[in-house]
């Protein structure tokens, strides 16, 4: 585990991603219920589907990375303990799921935050690439073949500036995906779906990430 400056997480773990297209996957909305700032374990609900989703891709050797921005943590609402320990409930959940995340990175920064998270614009705070980029240079991703998934445009905001293949984007809202679809270049392939379980089947059937 690092924790580069005081408002970056970095966790690798062991699993040997390198040369492999990566699948990003944003937290909270898309792996676990939105509870708006959480930073209690007792608080963490896995969303329906979301575990079985994750360990089918570790099953395919696809590594799967957790880009997080934490702006609870700047704004005083809870701390990197907190952080720590919904991270744990999280693998553990997963776990008993036959599931991992392989690296988890996150981002406290936040232009209303208090000192010293008060940055505006942090290259790590999406829509920015930090997250993306730190771990593709870590864990020496396929990063043009990777995809993210997440349930706010700035998230797959975030995989066009990085310069990976596609987003997908867990929304039911049609605005939404509209403004996700406003995104698409030949280079970004953007689609949505109502869960990681669909968005993940999606990306596999299409062949999108290779097993």
């Amino acid at each position: 585990m690092i924790v580069d400056e005081s408002g970056l997480w970095c966790e690798i773990g062991s699993a040997d991603g390198a040369g492999r297209p990566a699948l990003f996957l944003d937290r909270d909305g898309v792996i676990v219920a939105d509870t708006h700032y959480l930073g209690r374990a007792e608080d963490l609900r896995l969303l329906d589907g979301a575990a079985s989703a994750i360990a089918r891709c570790n099953a395919l050797a696809i590594p799967v990375v957790l880009v997080t921005n934490q702006s609870g943590i700047a704004r005083g609402y809870y701390d990197w303990d907190g952080f720590r320990n919904v991270q744990a409930a999280l693998s553990a959940a997963l776990a008993d799921a036959g599931a991992r995340l392989d690296a988890v990175l996150a981002c406290a920064y936040h232009a209303d935050g208090r000192a010293p998270f008060r940055v505006a614009d942090h290259p790590w705070r999406k829509p920015n690439p930090g997250m993306i980029l730190a771990a593709g240079d870590r864990m020496g991703l396929d990063l043009p073949r990777s995809w993210i998934i997440g349930d706010a445009v700035h998230d797959l905001a975030a995989g066009v500036a990085a310069g990976i293949a596609g987003g997908v984007l867990v929304t039911s809202e049609q605005r939404d995906m509209q403004a996700a679809r406003a995104l698409a270049t030949p280079r970004f392939l953007v689609a949505t779906a109502p869960s990681l379980a669909e968005a993940v089947a999606g990306i596999l059937e299409r062949g999108h990430l290779p097993g």
